[in-house]
């Protein structure tokens, strides 16, 4: 629940009913009488591998997510071109996802035939291809969705394959859970800025997180490119509603280590250290951020006290906080973080008009 030290009033809520709808559907009602259309998407091809010693890929390799068990400095990869030539080495840094102990990261290499690493401590990789596997086709809603104005890519709009969120035996790896909300947690995905396929992105991030980092999902609730389009992130079951349950509760997400459930986590697709969102990624972070607020009734620019209502554990943070503010990590980016307070101030002002 919401601490004393900023309760909010839960009255204020949208109900559950009308906060998804499709463009053919009257967003008023919650009704939906869309059907869907097939679309092929690259299916996700991946290569696990551990220590540092050189990996060759068997396909072009796309992304590179790395995990490791020691200390972040001295971490690096280097790639190999398909003409054999290496790369320079590039320090590898945990932008975003945090461990208990070690580090962990994504590299984009654009398209390359194996790479290298240096890292301490035991050393997991995963090599990542999301644009030239074998076609797979997928069902689609056939119009836009959109949460009560904003327009969003479900998961199948993106081309997520469920059955990543499986293991081996058909079990799903992380069950869904659902709780009350209490907070939105603003990141950066600390990948490449002007990125010319963030869907492949996000599909990347998928594999990641879902089989390097063993999440058996994607972390976040929603993603926002630098065009400013909304992608559904972490299963929230088969109701149409993102993120949600058919009663409103949040499905518990990966975003935020130790403080997820009723956590909602919003990702900028891009590394927003030296730079800001675009202007369009911004207008939807603050768009959907306001459809958020509303729905639960929150201040985007309340004090509240966070209760984590799996182990009880609390924290202080503003209702629309960075994941800084929670964990020592730079996400969501010095620069971002420092955009923050304009866009609770934009989010509570357009949520009044």
């Amino acid at each position: 629940m919401i601490g004393a030290a900023g309760a909010v009033a839960a009255g204020a809520a949208l109900t559950p009913v009308v906060f998804a709808a499709t463009d053919s559907a009257a967003q008023d009602s919650g009704s939906s009488t869309s059907g869907t259309t097939t679309e092929s998407f690259p299916e996700t091809r991946s290569a696990a591998a551990t220590g540092t010693d050189a990996v060759s890929g068997s396909f072009p390799i796309g992304y590179v997510g790395v995990r490791w068990s020691g200390a972040e400095a001295g971490a690096a990869i280097r790639v190999q071109q398909a003409d054999g030539t290496a790369g320079e080495w590039q320090s590898l840094s945990s932008g975003c996802a945090t461990l208990d102990s070690g580090g962990t990261a994504l590299v984009p290499v654009g398209s390359v035939s194996g790479y290298e690493l240096k890292a301490p401590g035991t050393v997991e990789s995963l090599a990542i291809d999301t644009k030239h596997g074998p076609k797979r086709e997928a069902k689609v809603p056939a119009d836009a969705t959109r949460v009560r104005g904003v327009a969003y890519l479900s998961r199948a709009a993106w081309g997520a394959d469920e059955s990543k969120r499986f293991k081996a035996d058909g079990t799903e790896n992380s069950p869904t859970k659902y709780y009350p909300a209490q907070t939105i947690t603003v990141h950066h995905t600390d990948t490449q800025n002007d990125d010319p396929d963030p869907a492949a992105t996000v599909r990347a991030i998928y594999e990641y997180h879902a089989v390097t980092l063993d999440w058996g999902d994607i972390g976040y609730h929603f993603l926002i490119d630098e065009a400013g389009r909304v992608y559904e992130g972490r299963y929230s079951g088969d109701d149409g509603i993102p993120a949600h349950d058919k009663d409103g509760n949040v499905v518990t997400a990966f975003h935020v280590g130790g403080y997820n459930s009723g956590n909602l986590g919003i990702a900028l697709l891009g590394t927003l250290v030296d730079q800001g969102p675009t202007h369009a990624a911004q207008a939807s972070l603050t768009a959907l951020i306001r459809v958020l607020d509303r729905y639960h009734g929150f201040d985007p620019q309340a004090k509240v006290t966070y209760t984590n209502p799996v182990n009880a554990v609390t924290k202080d943070v503003t209702t629309v906080s960075g994941h800084r503010d929670w964990l020592q990590t730079d996400c969501p980016g010095s620069t971002m973080y420092a955009l923050l307070d304009a866009v609770r101030a934009d989010a509570a002002t357009s949520g009044k008009s």
